[in-house]
């Protein structure tokens, strides 16, 4: 079995990969994973979380965790990003729980930049394509367009004075993670807006991180059609709020 790192008991960091049909996409994401990894010097583990895929996804990821030890695969029967990162978020040990998208389009190194010492004294660090400091990369004007249109929809509606809700890269730590992730419910793409909206209404400190950010012609998100669905959902944040569900006891 190869390994680079032996983990302990105790865990520092969890990064937690959600993965739906990425049978192309993910090797290529380990492969930087493992680079990555065998750089640290304190605890770690990499959850994939492999949710209703049709393809070899699962397969892939369970060869990678025959090498390395440090590497979990959970499987979820359905589809659904909100589910998977749930998933992960509470099966994970980490004292700071990362996920991140595995087309990897902020560098993978930059996850240092949410962690001590670089960052400190907060429960949610989100990454941010928006805040000063950030650099975005070959993303098509209407594209750009777009997102920023829905960001002021929800921050109308829903989270308030964040200015990049959907970047795919947001770290927690273990206490804010196991409250909020045991009270979110959103299985598709609004669960972004759903997990900060829960944080907010609870106290939790968010923080933006600013990354570079590297667009992919090869998203799996599809503006106008997921922009009707992500709408619907943030309508769904309101109604489940009305209902109770989001309070956490502190």
């Amino acid at each position: 079995m190869e390994s680079t790192i032996n983990p302990s008991s105790h865990i520092y960091l969890s990064i937690i990969l959600p993965a739906h049909n990425e049978e192309k996409r993910l090797p290529i994401c380990l492969e930087k994973v493992i680079a990555f990894v065998s750089s640290l010097r304190f605890p770690f583990e990499v959850i994939v979380v492999e949710n209703g895929s049709v393809d070899q996804t699962l397969a892939i990821a369970t060869e990678y965790a025959k090498r390395y030890d440090w590497l979990r695969v959970l499987q979820n029967s359905k589809p659904g990003k909100g589910l998977a990162v749930r998933t992960g978020m509470l099966a994970a040990k980490g004292e700071y729980r990362f996920f991140a998208d595995v087309d990897f389009s902020m560098p993978i190194e930059e996850i240092l930049n949410f962690l001590p010492p670089k960052l400190s004294d907060y429960d949610v660090a989100i990454g941010s394509r928006e805040v000063k400091g950030a650099i975005r990369y070959n993303e098509p004007p209407i594209r750009h367009l777009t997102g920023r249109v829905f960001n002021q929809i929800v921050r109308l509606m829903t989270v308030h004075n964040i200015q990049d809700t959907q970047c795919g890269f947001k770290c927690f730590t273990a206490n804010a993670a196991e409250k909020i992730f045991s009270v979110q419910v959103l299985d598709g793409w609004a669960f972004d807006a759903e997990v900060l909206y829960i944080a907010q209404k609870n106290g939790f400190k968010i923080v933006e991180v600013p990354v570079r950010w590297y667009y992919d012609g090869q998203s799996k998100v599809h503006v106008l059609n997921d922009s009707v669905k992500m709408f619907r959902e943030l309508l769904q944040i309101r109604c489940n709020d009305k209902s109770g569900i989001y309070k956490i006891e502190q």
